[in-house]
């Protein structure tokens, strides 16, 4: 029984983290209480997705899963959207946090235009 225990487990690992590529946030307060909604799907994809609720005061780490989308677009985000409106009007303040910063270029190697060096000279200062 143990065996089938772990590789579940690993199985609930693997899929739930193919959904942590591309993450929409928002952050809730209501005095010293914080709650989190997020929008978890694979990066350039909307689909499939799910919506993650957390309520990192009074119980952090723990997760629920509101909703979950594996065919239609803009479901998860529509939900969350909403969920956060209804926050919002119970009197949290909510906030999305800002798109990641895109990731930096990497500049196109132009070594091969270097002249090499001749024997027994000497490179660099």
């Amino acid at each position: 029984m143990r065996p089938v225990s772990a590789a579940l487990g690993f199985l609930l690992l693997v899929n739930g983290s193919s959904y942590a590529q591309d993450t929409q946030v928002y952050r809730c307060s209501l005095g010293d209480l914080q709650r989190r909604v997020e929008v978890f799907h694979e990066t350039g994809v909307t689909v499939p997705c799910e919506v993650h609720y957390y309520k990192d005061t009074e119980a952090p780490g723990e997760r629920q899963v509101l909703w979950s989308a594996s065919s239609v677009e803009g479901f998860c985000e529509t939900k969350a959207a909403e969920f956060v409106g209804q926050l919002r009007g119970w009197g949290w303040d909510c906030t999305a946090d800002a798109a990641p910063p895109p990731e930096p270029s990497i500049p196109a190697d132009d070594t091969g235009d270097l002249a090499p060096s001749e024997p027994g000279e000497e490179t660099g200062s």
